[in-house]
């Protein structure tokens, strides 16, 4: 029987749409690995932040990612806040808007207009801890009342 074809089922993907792939990680030998190398300044305002460390050019290149209109222009404004709030300041500003996905210089801005006066908000899921005060308590039958007239 040579020159028929083998017909077997070697692999099964999702259907998706014309024009799409549909990549199954497993027959890769697992999950591609994001690139890991740093960004590269072109620009002193590109510098500036990167000079900043992890938080400066991750900001970077979250914001490249997101697609930022303009991007060169937003890190010139960023740049300049670094000389008017200082250096410590804008770190923060700049982790706190990585922290809510907000990548325009108008954003870092209103970040440190807040101050330090910011709220955290908790995560879903996180228990509530309160210390409450101790109170006195009484059984459920306590409660009960033999008078039907007592309200």
């Amino acid at each position: 029987m040579k020159g028929l074809l083998d017909l077997r089922n070697v692999g099964t993907h999702d259907l998706v749409a014309p024009a799409e792939a549909s990549i199954k990680d497993e027959h890769y030998g697992g999950p591609r690995r994001p690139p890991r190398r740093k960004p590269r300044p072109r620009t002193d305002a590109e510098r500036a932040i990167c000079d900043l460390g992890e938080v400066g050019e991750a900001f970077i290149k979250a914001a490249a990612a997101a697609g930022v209109t303009k991007l060169a222009s937003q890190l010139e404004e960023l740049a300049a806040l670094q000389a008017a709030q200082g250096r410590e300041a804008l770190v923060a500003a700049l982790a706190r808007a990585l922290e809510f996905h907000r990548y325009k210089a108008s954003d870092v801005r209103s970040v440190l207009a807040a101050g330090k006066g910011l709220p955290r908000p908790a995560r879903p899921g996180e228990a509530l801890v309160l210390d409450l005060p101790k109170v006195p308590t009484r059984s459920l039958p306590a409660y009960a009342s033999d008078d039907a007239t007592a309200s």
